[in-house]
């Protein structure tokens, strides 16, 4: 004989149904996990890139800056891959003994390492040589002395 009320039968199967509080907690967890999904796929997005700068001072023997000094950037792979010329670049010192160069058009976003140069600075009998690892992103500085050949 069943004798179970109505009232009784009714929280005897939602009992059985899964417990409200698990479902919550799982709705929460998974917004949670989609929140940061969507904000570290945006944070990424938005960076900004940085200019890509040589400068290359050039100074005597003395340690003075030289003004006017012809500076030449250039690529001296042994095993040259692609147009190296491309990044060969030429410019003058400035009255503080200083010039820069601009490599971010060369640049990519997300490429590891950019370019290992090499630098030759002329003025009138005097030489100077050098070599410049660029790091992408960031204005690197080399420090060339002049010498009479």
């Amino acid at each position: 004989m069943f004798f179970i009320t109505f009232d009784i039968r009714r929280s005897f199967f939602n009992a059985a149904k899964s417990n409200p509080m698990r479902t919550s907690t799982f709705r929460r967890m998974l917004t949670r996990a989609l929140v940061i999904a969507v904000i570290a796929a945006f944070s990424t997005a938005c960076n900004k890139e940085e200019p890509t700068k040589a400068v290359i001072i050039v100074k005597n023997a003395d340690g003075s800056t030289v003004p006017d000094v012809h500076v030449k950037l250039f690529a001296n792979a042994p095993l040259p891959v692609g147009d190296q010329s491309r990044l060969t670049k030429e410019g003058y010192t400035g009255g503080d003994g200083r010039v820069t160069f601009e490599y971010s058009e060369f640049y990519e976003q997300g490429q590891s390492g950019f370019a290992v140069l090499d630098i030759l600075c002329t003025k009138d009998s005097l030489i100077g040589e050098g070599i410049i690892k660029i790091l992408e992103e960031e204005t690197t500085e080399e420090t060339v002395f002049l010498e009479a050949q």
